[in-house]
């Protein structure tokens, strides 16, 4: 029987470990082997601003650094993010100077400022949508002093710092390169000085203004909440690409920049991997309801996941999957005792014999057979022949199975369940679409710190 090692989404390194209805940031440490400078990226400090944290999830899952490092925390503001909310605990950029040891955020402020001032960071650039476009003269109501979008935020023109100490010709620089990758004038940035030691009460409290007082050169993106989120997103990463140039830090990415391109990216390949390998989904456009989810019994839902932003939420008989601020999918449960004693499945692809791990997707072009195994029942969810229990030695095709229980909207996703007794084994998702026979594994994330 020939051995075939299948996509199988196991590593605890590749994925972010979190718990119901625990929201922490992550850390992820893109790191290129080449000797270079370091930059921090942040976004979700405030909740309800979208453009800065999927532009800061992108960077996780889509690029590769290939000189310097890129530190990036995507979701600092999670339980917020998830919520809809600017801040659950009140406004997070406003507790950088003073914060109670009885505020609920208290150990996320703590941590994230001792990630900023680790000697490693040079540069922090913190990711926001702001209201209207920024611009020093008086243009109308949506375009004036008073706005902020479209800028890039500055504390002070100069630090005393190991490098990049002079922040305003720096963002001018980046600025500028920036500025070439669109025609509206009204979409470049513009420098915003806030000289916050001069007296700014409310810039002494945020995150930027700590670190320029602890010797890092530290400035804010503001992308214009007037645009949709596609073209904000556009926006920040233009201006991140070209601080990354200004510093030196290479990279490579592997979608076309431009609103559309990035549009067209979100919520899709991602993966969710529930209880140790048990339960596996691959999705692109995931149905807004799977039930029948083989929940373990007696136990918190325990997930991991290639992208940064997807949490689980219990919420009375379901759990919401929510992908940011959007949701994705609903898990309907049963729930079930689990059996961990199988690891791999015989089955016959379109002719040929496999053997296939729990927890993997296989592409299947014609048909497939799950072979029988000794005190094991297979169930093919959506599948039905009468008086058949045990779906094992059935030479199954796609137009046999009920489309609506599939996993996703296109109808080419399908799970098969393993059950030992009334103890439930674990699965296998079967892929008709046209895509590859073996789907590339998820892209490696960094432990969440």
């Amino acid at each position: 029987m020939k051995k075939l090692i299948l996509l199988c989404l196991i590593l605890i390194a590749d994925f972010q470990q979190v718990q119901a209805a625990d929201f922490p940031f992550t850390l992820h440490k893109l790191q290129s082997g080449v000797e270079g400078p370091t930059i921090l990226i942040i976004g979700g400090i405030q909740g309800d601003e979208p453009g800065g944290f999927t532009a800061a999830s992108l960077l996780v899952t889509d690029y590769e650094i290939t000189r310097g490092e890129v530190w990036v925390v995507p979701n600092l503001n999670f339980e917020s993010i998830i919520k809809r909310s600017r801040g659950v605990y009140g406004d997070m950029n406003r507790k950088f100077l003073d914060i109670p040891l009885n505020d609920p955020e208290y150990q996320t402020i703590k941590k994230i400022k001792s990630i900023i001032t680790d000697q490693q960071i040079y540069m922090i650039l913190n990711l926001h949508d702001g209201s209207g476009f920024y611009n020093s003269k008086y243009v109308d109501k949506n375009e004036n002093p008073r706005r902020w979008g479209q800028s890039i935020v500055i504390d002070q023109a100069t630090i005393e710092s190991e490098a990049f100490g002079n922040l305003e010709v720096v963002a001018r620089n980046a600025m500028r390169s920036a500025n070439t990758k669109t025609n509206s004038n009204r979409e470049k940035f513009r420098l915003k000085n806030t000289r916050t030691r001069e007296g700014d009460k409310e810039m002494e409290k945020t995150l930027t203004y700590f670190a320029i007082k602890n010797g890092k050169a530290a400035m804010g993106v503001e992308a214009s909440k007037s645009y949709p989120t596609g073209r904000r997103i556009f926006n920040h990463l233009r201006f991140v690409e070209a601080m990354f140039d200004e510093m030196g830090i290479e990279f490579k990415r592997d979608f076309q920049l431009s609103a559309r391109s990035i549009e067209r990216k979100l919520g899709r390949d991602i993966q969710l991997v529930m209880f140790n390998n048990k339960i596996f989904y691959d999705f692109d456009t995931p149905r807004k309801r799977i039930n029948y989810v083989p929940i373990q019994k007696n136990s918190t839902i325990e997930f991991r996941t290639n992208n940064p932003l997807i949490a689980i939420i219990d919420s009375a008989q379901s759990f919401k999957v929510r992908y940011g601020n959007r949701g994705f999918t609903t898990l309907k449960p049963e729930y079930f005792d689990y059996d961990n004693s199988l690891t791999e499945v015989p089955m016959e692809i379109d002719g040929v014999k496999l053997q296939v791990s729990i927890g993997s997707m296989v592409r299947v072009s014609q048909n497939f057979m799950i072979q029988p195994m000794q005190g094991r029942r297979v169930n093919v969810i959506g599948y039905r022949k009468s008086g058949q229990r045990n779906e094992s030695g059935l030479l199954i095709h796609k137009k046999q199975i009920s489309s609506r229980f599939s996993v996703d909207k296109q109808a080419e996703k399908f799970r098969v369940e393993f059950y030992k007794g009334e103890r439930y084994s674990g699965m296998i998702l079967i892929d008709f679409s046209n895509k590859s026979k073996i789907k590339a594994a998820a892209k490696k994330l960094m432990p969440a710190s």
